[in-house]
């Protein structure tokens, strides 16, 4: 399939037709065209005030959280030349957003700290994604005058935006990179540069791979290219996702990271995942906003910036909404998340994207007013009724939960003031370090062992865990996310979600060969035993402690799928008499 015009293209369109008629998207840039110097200053004002107002807010509310100090544990383990491993010895992904970990690696030789990179980048990136939105916005109201926010002010106005802008996750580089792909492709759908950025959705989170399949079909629309271009821009989206995925199957021998396995990310759980939803939605009173919104869309429609629009106007408006509807379908069909608002951010901010700012009409105009007075009134006195714990539904005010844990409000580097069990926890491990204990039990939680070889400890708090635990030591949790063994073993009932794993302390014996506790059954230990040698465990086992030769990395590269999904039950005897017939 070639295409039907004129062969000259500007270069931004190495593989599709030429450039979109003057309807399109592809309106003058802010602030250039007619229009007096107020009115551009006022263009740039609609990006960059939302912006500033982001980085203030997540820096008046910046924090660390403890799975953020899981991909500390991995940059430390990287940099001190370990590889990309949570345990040295031991090929684990326990980071979810790939792309994340690698740019704090990255800042590691310019001598920045994990830690303060991982929170001081991410409120820099949400604040980049905030002037991205803003300005791809501008970009689909064509050339008028004067624009006024509106989708930033739903935003800014919700307390959850401002605590994950830090946080140490990935949140801010997924806000950046979303903003980042629809500006690209409203502004040069045909680059080849357009498609490498929408690619990388799987590395920024695997979830967001469904945010790339929609942007790469809308960019097919926009540009309808040859079959040549096609395959060209397919090359260029699928390049560095592609490579890494075997080097993934390859060195893990996993098709996902770990803690996807953990959290059954494949299974539905429709019940809990509409709890978490109506957990975001209700405290702030979401829908008042959405009726604003509604009502300056359907005018927009109204007068005809919509009706009646080609392809080149339509589909860059409707991609991210549809993005951003998968998105949030997904969160709820997998059960939410046990923080609270967290997974819910990427796709509210993609639905968002279209209305981030808006023409000044008379409409326009009313629906900003109306969502920014809804904006102070949220910001300033709407809040979730546990803040600072554990909802009854298991879902948690993170933040406010490590702030109360470390008697800090900006909890950057954990002390844990205000959590007596954690402090005794972190006494065990460093006694157990320096006297070389055979065991020490800490309860049913966990246990900790000293000796020659370094301490390996097992607790639920995995990053306060690797934080303690020296990276020639093994950190382990009994839920999963850096612990294969744990992260194949089946659900227990119905605990919170990401957290209903826990893996009984006759595996963790009988796999890590040392004394049981007088609480663990020699039974249990022995049947345990016996199954690790058999079947898909003793090849789990192989897959990421093996000695990582050519044929081990083609045998990894072979068996990912049926490891991936590869479960085991909880109970020593059922595992043993499964496995080992």
């Amino acid at each position: 399939m070639t295409s039907t015009h004129s062969p000259a293209r500007p270069s931004y369109f190495p593989y599709g037709r030429s450039r979109p008629p003057s309807s399109s998207v592809l309106s003058p840039p802010p602030g250039s065209g007619p229009g007096t110097a107020w009115a551009g200053r006022l263009r740039v004002a609609v990006w960059a005030v939302p912006a500033l107002l982001v980085a203030y807010a997540g820096f008046r509310r910046r924090w660390m959280s403890d799975d953020a100090y899981i991909y500390v544990r991995t940059v430390r383990q990287v940099l001190a030349g370990n590889g990309p491993v949570f345990n040295a010895g031991e090929r684990v992904e326990s980071s979810t957003g790939t792309l994340w970990q690698w740019l704090l690696v990255a800042a590691g030789p310019a001598g920045v700290d994990p830690a303060s990179a991982a929170v001081y980048g991410g409120l820099l990136l949400t604040a980049a994604g905030f002037a991205l939105a803003g300005i791809g916005a501008l970009r689909t109201c064509g050339g008028v005058r004067v624009a006024v926010p509106l989708g930033s002010l739903v935003l800014l106005g919700l307390p959850p935006v401002w605590d994950f802008a830090t946080s140490g996750l990935e949140t801010g580089l997924a806000t950046c990179w979303i903003a980042g792909a629809w500006l690209a492709l409203t502004a040069r759908p045909g680059s080849l540069g357009t498609s490498a950025v929408i690619g990388l959705g799987p590395l920024v989170r695997p979830d967001l791979g469904l945010v790339t399949v929609v942007f790469l079909a809308a960019q097919w629309l926009l540009v309808r290219p040859s079959w040549r271009g096609a395959f060209a821009g397919a090359g260029a989206a699928g390049a560095l996702p592609v490579a890494y995925e075997v080097f993934r199957a390859g060195y893990y021998g996993h098709l996902v990271p770990l803690p996807a396995v953990t959290k059954e990310a494949s299974q539905s759980l429709w019940g809990r995942g509409l709890v978490y939803l109506g957990d975001f939605a209700q405290p702030y009173l979401l829908w008042v906003p959405a009726v604003f919104v509604a009502v300056a869309v359907l005018s927009l429609c109204g007068r005809g910036r919509l009706r009646g629009a080609g392809v080149a106007r339509v589909v860059p408006v409707l991609a991210p909404v549809v993005a951003g509807a998968l998105c949030w379908l997904y969160v709820v069909k997998v059960g939410g998340d046990f923080m609270h608002g967290r997974m819910l951010l990427p796709g509210l901010l993609l639905m968002l994207l279209p209305v981030f700012v808006v023409p000044a009409t008379r409409v326009g105009t009313l629906a900003a007013v109306g969502v920014g007075l809804w904006a102070v009134v949220c910001a300033g006195w709407l809040r979730m009724p546990y803040g600072g714990q554990i909802g009854p539904a298991g879902i948690a005010d993170e933040r406010g939960v490590y702030v109360r844990h470390n008697a800090d409000p900006h909890p950057v580097r954990h002390t844990f003031a205000g959590a007596p069990h954690h402090l005794r926890y972190a006494r065990q491990v460093a006694e157990a370090g320096r006297s070389g204990a055979a065991v020490l039990v800490l309860g049913k939680d966990g246990w900790v062992r000293g000796s020659s070889g370094g301490v390996t400890a097992s607790y639920v708090v995995l990053g306060l865990n690797g934080s303690l635990v020296p990276l020639d030591g093994a950190a382990l949790d009994p839920i999963g996310l850096a612990y294969p063994l744990a992260a194949h073993s089946e659900r227990v009932g119905a605990g919170r979600v990401g957290h209903d794993k826990h893996l009984p302390a006759a595996w963790l014996v009988a796999d890590r060969g040392v004394g049981a506790p007088s609480w663990v059954r020699p039974a249990e230990v022995a049947a345990a035993r016996r199954a690790l040698r058999c079947g898909a465990l003793a090849e789990l086992d192989g897959a990421v402690r093996g000695r990582l030769t050519v044929g081990r990395f083609l045998r990894n590269v072979a068996g990912a799928w049926e490891r991936t999904s590869f479960r085991f039950p909880n109970d020593a005897g059922r595992a043993a008499g499964e496995l080992c017939g």
